[in-house]
């Protein structure tokens, strides 16, 4: 497949501001030295990271909607195994649960990859929803069956459903826009992340008022509004990447912004329920998988619907 000439430019962008933070980081480390400390340790960790998710992403878009379908098709994968382990489940869920991970997971993927919309929007709302209860009842345990069940709707919902409408962008068709759809990709991750890596960045400078402390202690209103308010004007900076307005991008970045950030409370709220600060360990200076993408479970179907509503055709 040919990358979008809009893609390539996108790309060596980011390798450039990579290559500048990469350039930082070591310097840093460099006049730290013998011992740089966590927090110089822990930032080049995450530009490490960042160089994978961006060569992965890079791949992605270079192999189109199959590659698209793959990379988010294995991100749920590990980010349904990083929910079901801090879940309390028994015997009787076993069949539930492989059933979630066996045929649930590829077959919402593959209904995407085949563009079956009518069916990859509600299979997991609807179908899933009720058959994983009627396959864990069968099993006759009845010890926390609403608790033990609704983890496992939560689990697909979140992990699978949401996650898979990121690569459900490309399916979409916009006049104007052929072949170019997984640039909506591109954008949606680089407004979520680039939301949170600003609301945090503002947080640190100016940060104050909390707005969650049981749930987030570093989310603050002062690095949610400067983190939203940039992060907005970042997405109205890349409408040459989408088929919108620089007035229209905003609008969605800021849609995407928000919905990012309550995403990430709501799955905040569900770690402190379990106890953990970290989802896993899976990549090295984010934590787990879950870690990484929660912000984009609440922004993805919202953006998705959004552009097919007023865009596609």
């Amino acid at each position: 497949m040919t990358m979008p000439s809009e893609a390539i430019r996108l790309l060596i962008g980011c390798a450039i501001v990579l290559t500048l933070a990469t350039t930082i980081g070591q310097v840093l480390a460099w006049r730290a030295r013998p011992d740089p400390g966590p927090v110089i340790e822990n930032l080049n960790q995450r530009i490490f990271a960042w160089w994978v998710m961006v060569a992965l992403i890079g791949l992605a878009i270079f192999a189109g909607k199959g590659g698209m379908v793959a990379l988010f098709g294995f991100a749920s994968l590990a980010a349904l195994r990083e929910f079901a382990t801090l879940t309390h489940t028994r015997r009787g869920d076993h069949w539930a649960l492989l059933t979630a991970f066996l045929f649930v997971l590829p077959f919402q993927y593959y209904l995407i990859f085949i563009e079956w919309y009518g069916l990859y929007s509600i299979f997991i709302p609807v179908y899933a929803f009720l058959g994983l209860p009627i396959i864990a009842a069968l099993r006759g345990d009845t010890t926390r069956f609403l608790e033990r069940i609704a983890f496992v709707q939560w689990g697909l919902m979140v992990c699978v459903f949401c996650v898979s409408h990121a690569c459900a962008l490309v399916t979409l068709e916009i006049p104007g826009f052929a072949g170019k759809s997984v640039l909506l990709v591109a954008f949606l991750i680089i407004v979520v992340q680039g939301s949170d890596v600003l609301q945090y960045i503002f947080g640190k400078l100016f940060g104050r008022r909390k707005v969650a402390p049981d749930l987030s202690p570093s989310k603050t209103w002062e690095g949610l509004i400067g983190g939203v308010a940039s992060a907005t004007a970042l997405g109205a900076s890349l409408w040459w990447i989408t088929p919108f307005t620089p007035l229209q991008a905003g609008a969605m970045a800021f849609v995407i912004c928000m919905m990012g950030f309550l995403g990430g409370l709501v799955m905040s709220a569900i770690k402190r329920d379990r106890g953990v600060k970290d989802w896993g360990h899976m990549i090295e200076g984010h934590g787990g998988m879950l870690d990484r993408i929660d912000s984009i479970v609440f922004a993805a179907p919202v953006f998705f619907h959004l552009t097919r509503f007023w865009f596609a055709a």
